[in-house]
């Protein structure tokens, strides 16, 4: 599956259940996301791999895979397209092996030290940041600001995508760092209208 890093749709329970989980992602996927990671610190792994399977039925055919943060058993029951794991949340390697060599395999990086350290035969792309703050992660690393993102993505051997607090004004801003693209959550997931917001986002690639 081709990996896309335009414009990356992260979940957040709270922000998405107003309108519904499934019918965010599916009316983001419309108006254009081109990933879709979810993310549920709450949810156990069996009411997860239901969510994962219920979005990955929502968006079948249309190209845009569907990321799990953390969980590698619910990436593996789900039948989701990848995972997506923090600096202390299990090894590459292993989670590689797991998968096996089809599935796309993301890593969140803060420090330019972290990149020293990478395995990239094991991985697809990172996540760089916190950009901002952010209130939907509140454990986040301190924020780099776009000069630190410029910084990390220079030094990054793997595609890139900026996380923590974007909004559709910093779209510009990311493309200027050499990101490949850029992480929203409640750019889109805390709108009224999550297909109009990503459309939005997508009129200022």
């Amino acid at each position: 599956m081709r990996l896309d890093l335009s414009l990356y749709l992260v979940t957040d329970p709270q922000l998405c259940e107003s309108y519904g989980l499934v019918e965010t992602v599916a009316a983001a996927v419309r108006g254009g996301v081109t990933v879709v990671q979810l993310r549920d610190k709450q949810a156990s792994d069996a009411e997860m791999t239901q969510q994962a399977r219920q979005i990955k039925q929502a968006i079948a055919g249309s190209g845009v895979p569907l990321i799990i943060n953390d969980r590698l058993e619910v990436a593996l029951a789900s039948g989701a397209d990848g995972l997506h794991i923090g600096q202390d949340d299990g090894d590459v390697t292993a989670a590689r092996k797991a998968l096996g060599p089809e599935a796309i395999l993301g890593l969140s990086v803060q420090h330019l030290d972290q990149l020293t350290q990478l395995n990239t035969d094991t991985l697809d792309y990172l996540g760089l940041g916190p950009v901002f703050a952010t209130a939907t992660k509140g454990d986040h690393a301190t924020p780099i600001g776009f000069d630190g993102l410029a910084v990390l993505v220079a030094a990054s051997p793997l595609p890139s995508v900026a996380i923590g607090g974007l909004k559709k004004e910093h779209v510009d801003a990311v493309h200027k760092s050499g990101a490949e693209g850029l992480a929203v959550v409640s750019a889109i997931c805390g709108t009224p209208d999550p297909e109009a917001a990503t459309r939005a986002f997508m009129r200022l690639r």
